[in-house]
């Protein structure tokens, strides 16, 4: 079994964070950095990879000259590859574009299934698993908060507002896992050794036969709305109307 985890490489949140006036895109540091919320898609892959009797992990990326930092992170905690999209192309792409490229690569390298974050640190669209899962045509289980594999069949317990809901489907699907689902492994000193030596493949829109146009690309960016103060209601015998009428009047009630 063949199990492509989609991981990000994001610039290191010690450094400091700005968007480049010229580009309207977020300056990358010196440092990249495997995404926090993408450790714990790598460590239930590798969990469910040795719980199968010896599944392959492979990690994909798109990441911006070429970069692997993050990547050997995700090897050095004990997947097996990995395969990395750089091209000039892709700087800004959005969300889709994003989906488009890593949903090419699982096919590519022939995965079962793909696992993911419910969303990136640096992104929160929290819309590239199921995109991934439209354009390959698989089913997607989403904010996982527990998987098990039995035989060909994934079953994720999906969290809810009020607890979980059980979620069933064959494979191949694409399931996105959120924080918590277990405790992502340290890498060993060992771990980091092998990472150096394992394969990571670069490729290029190219070579996964894809293309891009600008209404793809994100062009602009603005500063979200300052949150506006509230309001304060006095108990002075009338707050239940008050409350009752301010309820009416945003459609709660």
């Amino acid at each position: 079994m063949k199990i492509a985890v989609c991981v990000k490489q994001i610039s290191d949140p010690s450094e400091p964070q700005a968007i480049d006036p010229t580009t309207m895109r977020l300056t990358r540091g010196s440092k990249a950095i495997l995404d926090d919320s993408d450790a714990y898609g790598v460590e239930i892959a590798l969990r469910l990879a040795e719980a199968g009797g010896g599944g392959e992990v492979v990690l994909i990326s798109m990441a911006p000259n070429q970069e692997v930092q993050g990547v050997r992170t995700g090897l050095a905690m004990g997947a097996a590859s990995a395969v990395v999209v750089s091209d000039p192309l892709l700087a800004g792409a959005d969300a889709l574009t994003t989906a488009k490229v890593l949903a090419s690569v699982a096919a590519r390298i022939g995965a079962d299934f793909v696992v993911a974050a419910t969303e990136s640190t640096d992104g929160y669209t929290g819309t590239v698993p199921a995109q991934i899962a439209a354009l390959l045509g698989w089913p997607a289980l989403t904010f996982a908060k527990q998987i098990e594999l039995r035989g060909s069949t994934l079953s994720i317990q999906r969290q809810t507002e009020d607890g979980y809901d059980v979620v069933e489907a064959d494979l191949p699907a694409v399931v996105s896992v959120t924080a918590g689902v277990v405790e992502p492994r340290y890498p060993s000193f060992k771990g980091i050794m092998s990472a150096k030596s394992k394969p990571v493949e670069q490729l290029s829109l190219g070579d996964l036969g894809l293309s891009i146009s600008i209404d793809e690309q994100v062009i602009s960016v603005t500063d979200a709305q300052a949150r506006a103060a509230g309001q304060i209601v006095e108990d002075d015998g009338t707050a239940e109307v008050e409350i009752m009428n301010y309820l009416a009047q945003i459609k709660v009630l």
